[in-house]
């Protein structure tokens, strides 16, 4: 257990990070589950339009520390390649 002031003040902010990040978390995967839902319904504007918003909200992630880049990276080049592939 935390015994110096300083650790139990790390640990203080350690809470506060964990909560900030649980929310950003969730809110990356619900553009993400929005994007997932236009590709299953068989929209590609629907699609193409959710994968834009889905895009800057990734990037911010990685920005904050949530996510690691090439995992941003990664999704991205996923999901596009999915949405492309609706036209066809």
């Amino acid at each position: 257990m935390a015994n110096t002031p300083q650790s139990k003040k790390r640990v203080r902010q350690i809470e506060r990070r964990t909560e900030v990040n649980k929310a950003r978390r969730s809110r990356i995967r619900t553009f993400l589950r929005k994007v997932e839902e236009a590709i299953a319904s068989g929209d590609q504007a629907a699609a193409t339009a959710a994968l834009r918003t889905a895009q800057p909200e990734l990037m911010r992630g990685v920005t904050k520390g949530v996510l690691h880049k090439n995992t941003a990276a990664r999704k991205m080049s996923r999901l596009a390649t999915r949405v492309k592939a609706l036209g066809a």
